[in-house]
């Protein structure tokens, strides 16, 4: 029988790394807002594309609907966002984040980056662009969509 070397199989390798980036990151906006991770994900993609639906939020963090749901119930609850009924489907809400959740968002973005940069950092050049140009190879491989390559 065939032996699978876990600590070697990129998958397994690549989840682990990933959940070892979101715990350390998580600690920043827990720390600085009390933030959940899937509240930060709900607030980040907020900020960055203005108002969305919770359906499209939820395809864009790759988060399941009642994580959305909850994390929109409390940002609306810290009123850091508002909810305005679709005028042609009474069962789609717009969220939009409100000038407080603004400002947090914007106190949040320096942080982000920061801990992005301590990350690459610890990487050459050579590495930076390798694993840039690897992880789009792999995202194209599966059909991860990539907003900026979208067009």
């Amino acid at each position: 029988m065939e032996i699978l070397d876990l600590e070697n199989f990129l998958p397994y390798r690549l989840y682990r790394l990933a959940d070892a980036v979101s715990r350390e990151f998580a600690g920043i906006y827990k720390d600085s807002h009390g933030l959940t991770r899937p509240e930060w994900r709900t607030l980040s993609g907020l900020g960055q594309h203005g108002t969305m639906t919770a359906t499209a939020l939820g395809e864009q963090s790759a988060m399941h609907k009642t994580k959305v749901s909850r994390a929109v119930a409390e940002l609306e609850r810290r009123r850091w966002l508002t909810r305005t009924p679709d005028e042609n489907d009474r069962r789609v809400e717009h969220l939009t984040l409100t000038k407080a959740g603004l400002a947090a968002y914007g106190e949040m973005v320096p942080l982000a980056k920061a801990f992005e940069r301590g990350l690459l950092e610890e990487l050459s050049n050579g590495d930076r662009s390798a694993i840039k140009t690897a992880l789009a190879t792999l995202e194209a491989c599966l059909g991860v969509s990539h907003p900026e390559r979208k067009g």
